[in-house]
C-alpha cells in the first residue's frame, strides 16, 4: 500500500514540475530560426558517380569523382573527376581533371586543372589526347571548347593552339589562333 502512495506522489511531482518548467520557458524569448549560410552544402558524396540521361533514357554523360558537392547556387562541384560521354556516332570520350563544375539544368560541365580528354577526333581513326587547363563540355550540343592553350597529341601529330572548338555532332574541329604543329610520317 505504501508503495502505491509513494508512486502516486512521485507521479504528481513529475507532472507539477513539468508544468512549472514549461510555464517558465514560455516567458523567455522565442527561438530564432536557423538560416542556411552561403557556405552550407546541399549534399556531399565521397567516391560517387553522377549520371545524366537524355530524353531517350540513355546516359548523356557519366561523372565519377572523389568528392561531389552541391553548392547553395545549385551548381555541383567535383574533385578528382573522370567524365565519359558519347557522341552521335557512339564514340566514347573520356575526360580527366582535378576539378569540375556542373551548372544547374544546363548539361554544361567545366573541367579545370590538368584536363585531358581522350577519344577519336572527327575525320580521324587515331586516338587523340586534348590537354589544357580549362575545358567546357556541352553534353547536350556535343561541343567541347576552350579559350586556353590546348595541345592535341595523336600518333605522328602534335598541334598547339590558343583556343579550340570540337563539334562532335558535326564532326568538326576548329583550332582558334596561334596554331603550331608537327607531323611525322
Amino acid at each position: 500500500m505504501m508503495f502505491r502512495i509513494l508512486a502516486t506522489f512521485l507521479f504528481l511531482a513529475i507532472v507539477a514540475g513539468s508544468i512549472w518548467l514549461g510555464s517558465q520557458q514560455s516567458g523567455s524569448a522565442p527561438a530564432t530560426p536557423v538560416e542556411r549560410g552561403s557556405t552550407d552544402l546541399g549534399y556531399s558524396a565521397h567516391k560517387a558517380t553522377l549520371i545524366e540521361t537524355g530524353p531517350d533514357g540513355m546516359p548523356m554523360y557519366t561523372v565519377n569523382a572523389e568528392i561531389i558537392r552541391e553548392r547553395p547556387n545549385n551548381n555541383v562541384d567535383f574533385q578528382q573527376v573522370q567524365m565519359s560521354f558519347r557522341d552521335d556516332d557512339g564514340q566514347t570520350w573520356t575526360a580527366h581533371a582535378k576539378h569540375g563544375e556542373l551548372g544547374q539544368d544546363t548539361g554544361d560541365v567545366v573541367l579545370t586543372g590538368d584536363v585531358h580528354v581522350d577519344g577519336i577526333l572527327p575525320g580521324s581513326t587515331d586516338a587523340t589526347d586534348l590537354a589544357t587547363e580549362k575545358l567546357s563540355v556541352d553534353s547536350r550540343a556535343e561541343v567541347i571548347t576552350t579559350e586556353n592553350p590546348v595541345t592535341l597529341t595523336s600518333p605522328g601529330r602534335l598541334l598547339n593552339s590558343l583556343g579550340m572548338e570540337a563539334d562532335l555532332k558535326e564532326r568538326h574541329l576548329v583550332l582558334e589562333s596561334s596554331v603550331h604543329g608537327t607531323f611525322s610520317p
